[in-house]
């Protein structure tokens, strides 16, 4: 095989005959791509019967394909993995998204009462971030005073509203752990 080539490699493998499977061995759901992530840390692209590179799996991203990345021999979903490596590439590799004060901001919410709500809070507010910039991109230019301060106000004001809810959820969920453990307390 010729360098020419690149980053993508014909192979031949007879388990791409298979039915594509999650972790669980279920199938995956259609229109998911399959990428099988192989022991020697090769990614292959089961629609293109080629091997790719991680750029190519941030390309996948980038056009907003929907795919899953599965171990060849578990089956295990190792997706998470494989954008968490992205982003650490992102992260290293020229301006970073995240401060060091935010990441471990971050880090010290793994463990804590309120993970699964600060993960649902972060990715509603980004959805949210994104709601907003193609609105923006939307609206001619001409037609806005102040483009980019219109923008920052519906953002800051609907990152408000989101904060208010999960707060409101909390105490919600503070009551029904005090009321519970006020009905399961042994009276005397």
């Amino acid at each position: 095989m010729s360098k020419a080539t690149g980053s993508r490699r014909s192979a031949s493998h007879s388990d791409d005959d298979e039915p594509q499977a999650d972790a669980a061995g279920a199938p995956l759901p259609e229109g998911v791509r399959a990428i099988k992530k192989y022991p020697n840390r090769r990614l292959y692209d089961t629609q293109t019967s080629s091997y790719i590179t991680l750029v190519d799996v941030k390309n996948m991203v980038m056009a907003c394909e929907n795919f899953a990345v599965v171990d060849a021999k578990t089956g295990e979903d190792l997706t998470r993995s494989i954008l968490l490596q992205i982003i650490l590439e992102e992260e290293s590799g020229g301006v970073p998204m995240f401060s060091t004060q935010a990441l471990g901001q971050i880090i010290r919410f793994y463990g804590h009462t309120m993970q699964g709500m600060m993960g649902n809070y972060l990715e509603r507010n980004i959805q949210s971030f994104i709601d907003m910039q193609a609105k923006l991109a939307e609206t001619p230019v001409v037609n806005m005073a102040n483009p980019m301060q219109g923008f920052m106000n519906t953002y800051v004001e609907q990152s408000r509203q989101m904060f208010s809810q999960m707060q409101e959820q909390m105490t919600k969920q503070a009551e029904s752990l005090i009321n519970l453990g006020a009905s399961i307390t042994p009276k005397k």
